[in-house]
């Protein structure tokens, strides 16, 4: 692994795989990060996410929990995972919400998937492999391998060659 001396927490129960780079400011707990990835500033990987080997992973991503991205996927500066349809601080007798209080809606990046700067990634929803997420797009639903979506909700632009 490759590390710097800046403000990094990486907690002990994160699995890194060989050289891998992360670069300062970033916050890395219980998740797996696979062979020569780089991490970018600014980044949080939250627990029971993974990330594949040779993935770059630019600065100021969340990668929530739930969140499985394969090999050789590019993610963009600051894009946003989700991981709860339903999002909301209390229960209906205005109790804080606690882990047990929701569930963990899993996503997948393909092989080789590419994801735009900025774009917001819903959950329950797969990016083919070889698919291209365009800049600031927000993903509702599944991306088929090797096509191009953008916009708000995304919508396939074209195939990508």
């Amino acid at each position: 692994m490759t590390k710097n001396t800046y403000d990094n927490c990486i907690a002990p129960d994160v699995q890194l795989g060989e050289n891998v780079s992360i670069a300062p400011y970033t916050n890395l707990y219980g998740c797996t990060i696979g062979n020569e990835t780089k991490i970018g500033p600014f980044v949080e990987i939250q627990k029971n996410a993974t990330i594949g080997n040779r993935c770059k992973i630019q600065s100021h991503t969340f990668i929530c929990e739930g969140v499985s991205i394969e090999d050789e996927v590019m993610v963009g500066h600051g894009v946003m995972f989700i991981n709860d349809l339903d999002p909301a601080a209390v229960n209906a007798d205005g109790s804080l919400k606690t882990e047990a209080d929701w569930k963990c809606i899993p996503t997948f990046i393909k092989k080789r998937a590419s994801i735009g700067s900025n774009a917001t990634i819903l959950c329950g929803i797969t990016i083919g492999e070889g698919a291209l997420v365009g800049a600031g797009a927000v993903v509702t639903k599944d991306v088929p391998p090797n096509m191009v979506v953008v916009g708000n909700p995304a919508r396939i632009l074209k195939e990508r060659r």
